[in-house]
């Protein structure tokens, strides 16, 4: 046998690690840097997907069971603490260049974010992608602060508070409800344009202006502002203290209360038609009526007042026909009500069921039963009002006696009454003198009074009779003695 010689043994080992080489070399990508497909990523609850493209290579090196991810830096582009935005199903993605779409968190925020690609098997990383800017508009609409009221006052030397609303005023999404968003304030200096002035929920202002705030989305363009508030000093002691109405001015008051609120001070007390209001002593006051409200705030050194003429649009109506009504079976009863409706609608039910056609502001009832009548404002305030009223069948009464002479000759002795109102009626019978004073009364009349001779004074005595059924219904007149 022939020994390996030393040349052998090197040719040998340099084959050997030509191969390992040639193995490690197939075992290992380079991926490209990531390709944006938008220039900012300004997402919200309505849309929040991104595009990247990349490239990398050579493709045979990529194992079945890669997975491809890209991950995102913190908002000043480091990679320390990455968040993983997109990860492919395992051997998806084969071929290059290769696009993915992916979301960014709801917590991000800031101008410099970037992604970068690895991949599992083989493993390897991208370069860094160009930087970016990047927004999650968790509230992205109007809100309001100063509780929408358009002006403020501070005393000289002083300075007024202005606060988003929280929640906010009415239907108002305040931004102050997302923990994570910041907010930057504004001071106008023409009608299109405004300086920053200061970041946080709150500004203290001791320069008169016009002010507003934004929510903070940086070079996301975003409806996420309030109402402007303009600031005075209030040098003559005295400052104009505005009055807004949550409802608007003219109100529905068929919408509820409208809340009445003043600008910020130390101490607040409302009046009513110069009248004042006990007990409304603070920043907001609830009314539901018309008139002119006023208010006296008490700003430290120096005081704000200010009034509104608020208008109630509750419109005014009747009907010319009480709550029960009697009628007989061929009769009817013509009903007509009265409105100050702006462009009234009419609907009348009998027995809750509407009564088709009947749209009138009249119908002529000829039917027995609860009738009622819906009176609704189309336009403007859109309220509403309802009538009720019943029909019912009259009963044919007989005549109550006025006049008696009990003089024992058997003829109109007593004091006889129909028989719907005596014994097994419970229908009380009262008889007073022409005092007043009650001299007789039941529940169970027998037709027999006086039972014994009256000691009359005068050759007529006058009496008065007080008849009520159990439905409390009452019939009342005078009662003649006559000797």
């Amino acid at each position: 046998m022939l020994k390996p010689t030393i040349a052998n043994k090197i040719l040998f080992g340099l084959c050997f690690l030509a191969l390992f080489v040639q193995e490690q070399l197939s075992a290992q990508i380079v991926i490209g840097t990531p390709n944006l497909g938008f220039t900012q990523a300004c997402a919200s609850e309505s849309f929040n997907t991104y595009s990247t493209t990349f490239i990398f290579s050579p493709e045979s090196s990529v194992n079945a069971s890669n997975q491809f991810t890209v991950e995102m830096s913190d908002a000043d582009g480091d990679f320390s603490n990455p968040t993983i935005v997109f990860t492919s199903a395992s051997g998806s993605i084969t071929t290059s260049p290769a696009t993915v779409d992916f979301s960014i968190p709801l917590d991000t925020a800031g101008e410099n974010y970037r992604i970068r690609i690895k991949s599992s098997s083989p493993a390897a990383t991208s370069s860094q992608s160009i930087a970016f800017p990047a927004y999650y508009k968790s509230q992205d609409s109007p809100f309001s602060i100063n509780n929408l009221v358009s002006t403020g006052a501070y005393c000289t030397g002083g300075s007024y508070l202005l606060t988003i609303d929280n929640p906010g005023t009415g239907s108002n999404d305040s931004p102050l409800l997302y923990p994570n968003l910041t907010f930057k304030w504004y001071r106008e200096t023409s009608p299109t344009t405004s300086v920053f002035v200061a970041d946080g929920p709150t500004l203290s202002v001791s320069e008169e202006g016009t002010y507003f705030v934004e929510t903070n989305y940086g070079t996301c363009t975003s409806n996420s502002f309030s109402n402007r508030v303009t600031i005075s000093e209030a040098v003559s002691g005295e400052a104009n203290a505005t009055i807004a109405s949550s409802l608007g001015n003219p109100y529905c008051p068929e919408q509820g209360l409208t809340t009445l609120t003043t600008i910020g001070g130390i101490t607040y007390q409302w009046y009513k038609d110069g009248v004042i209001i006990p007990d409304a002593t603070d920043q907001m006051y609830q009314t539901n009526e018309s008139g002119t409200f006023s208010v006296q705030v008490d700003l430290g050194d120096c005081s704000a007042a200010g009034s509104i003429d608020l208008v109630s649009e509750l419109f005014d109506s009747s009907i010319d026909v009480p709550e029960v009504n009697y009628i007989f079976e061929d009769e009817s009863l013509m009903v007509t009500v009265t409105t100050t409706a702006s462009n009234p609608e009419f609907e009348w039910y009998l027995d809750n069921t509407l009564i088709v056609g009947a749209s009138d502001d009249f119908f002529e009832a000829t039917e027995f039963g609860n009738y009622k009548v819906i009176i609704s404002e189309t336009t403007g305030c859109e309220a509403s009002k309802t009538y009720e009223f019943i029909v019912e069948e009259a009963q044919v009464v007989e005549k109550i006696p006025n006049v008696i002479s009990p003089n024992g000759d058997g003829i109109n002795d007593t004091w006889e009454i129909p028989m719907q109102y005596v014994s097994g009626t419970n229908t009380e019978v009262k008889i007073l003198n022409d005092r007043g004073k009650v001299i007789f009364q039941t529940m169970d009349y027998q037709n027999n009074w006086p039972q014994n001779q009256l000691e009359l004074t005068s050759v007529n005595s006058l009496y008065y009779y007080i008849i009520t059924t159990t439905d409390l219904k009452t019939r009342q007149g005078s009662i003649t003695i006559v000797k």
